[in-house]
């Protein structure tokens, strides 16, 4: 495609889906939903909920350039700040990431880091020394026509979710979760690509030994990597996802949405990391931590009569907070919109995402 036609493109995508953008509104672990830091409302809000995502200043659901791949926004978005809770899940298990909506023009790669916050704990670590690790990714699905088709064609297929599996050997332990869609919608052109980063706290349980090296947030891509200057409107064979290498205990996972059963509340407290679980099995969960550092689970009324299966509908019950401060009517029309998509695409089988 000519360069003038390519860039007319990309800025007509742009223009469109400027509009859409989204944010991760909530995760849900093993069945009970963890809200997500709501962009869109907190930022407004005098006492805003304490939640498990860390904050952010793009009001505008906006995106971190590559030229600002060495700014401390690229860490965990712009003006991040540490999310004041945690969520528990033990090594093994997955999790499901919830945007409210993704806009379909925005194609790009899929991918999901872990950083360890140490023993002081995630609500108090300076970000600019966590240092990240590779757990999944996902990037070119089908190369053969144009626009290509990457890996967040399986996020709007699966009721714009996406399901993160936590290494089954890695060693418990407090982390940030850095998830992440890179939009190439106008990687063709140097700077044109778009980082949308999204960060959650962890407490991760379990008797595994495994501490991953890592790399600084300022230092996981440069402008110039082909998988940030690359060009989506043109066929391709392979595409080089960017970043350093997977961690060794990466396996694929299958893409499909997730059951919520009930809505949980972050833990607040550092607090020491968790220590190995005991011999006894224990059902995945427990570290045998205090009942003080449980999550505080308010049961809601399932939106399937299964717990965690890939075929049901990822849609939050709302919380009590949400009670107290309603959210605006564009996201209820979202969270409708996105149900029925969710809904359409419950009989597919889930999709593992081709790594080329």
């Amino acid at each position: 495609m000519p360069s003038t036609t390519r860039t007319l493109v990309s800025a007509l995508a742009g223009a469109v889906g400027v509009a859409a953008h989204g944010y991760v509104e909530n995760v849900v672990i093993n069945g009970v939903s963890y809200r997500g830091y709501d962009v869109t409302n907190f930022p407004y809000n005098p006492n805003p909920p304490t939640v498990i995502g860390w904050s952010s200043e793009a009001t505008d659901l906006g995106f971190v350039a590559p030229d600002a791949f060495q700014d401390p926004d690229i860490i965990c978005h712009r003006g991040s700040e540490n999310a004041g809770g945690y969520a528990e899940i033990a090594a093994g298990d997955s999790l499901f990431v919830q945007w409210n909506t993704w806009p379909e023009s925005h194609k790009g790669p899929i991918i999901d880091y872990l950083a360890n916050c140490g023993d002081e704990g995630c609500a108090s670590v300076d970000k600019n020394t966590l240092e990240f690790f590779k757990i999944a990714e996902a990037g070119l699905i089908d190369g053969s026509s144009a626009p290509l088709t990457m890996a967040d064609s399986l996020l709007e297929e699966n009721g714009m979710g996406w399901m993160v599996t936590i290494p089954a050997d890695l060693a418990p332990g407090n982390y940030v979760l850095r998830h992440e869609i890179i939009a190439l919608h106008s990687g063709g052109d140097l700077n044109g690509a778009q980082n949308y980063p999204q960060c959650f706290s962890l407490k991760v349980t379990g008797s595994g030994s495994a501490q991953p090296e890592g790399v600084l947030g300022t230092q996981l891509y440069t402008a110039e990597d082909e998988g940030i200057h690359f060009n989506i409107y043109s066929p391709a064979d392979s595409y080089p996802i960017p970043g350093p290498a997977l961690f060794s205990g990466f396996s694929p996972v299958e893409q499909a949405s997730s059951a919520i059963d009930s809505t949980g509340t972050a833990t607040v407290g550092d607090g020491p990391a968790p220590t190995a679980a005991p011999a006894e099995p224990t059902g995945g969960n427990d570290d045998g931590a205090a009942s003080s550092e449980a999550p505080v689970v308010t049961e809601a009324p399932a939106t399937t009569e299964a717990p965690v299966v890939p075929s049901a509908t990822a849609t939050a019950a709302p919380t009590t907070e949400e009670a107290a401060q309603p959210e605006p009517t564009q996201d209820t029309c979202a969270l409708k919109k996105r149900s029925k998509k969710a809904r359409r695409h419950a009989h597919k089988h889930g999709k593992v995402a081709r790594r080329v």
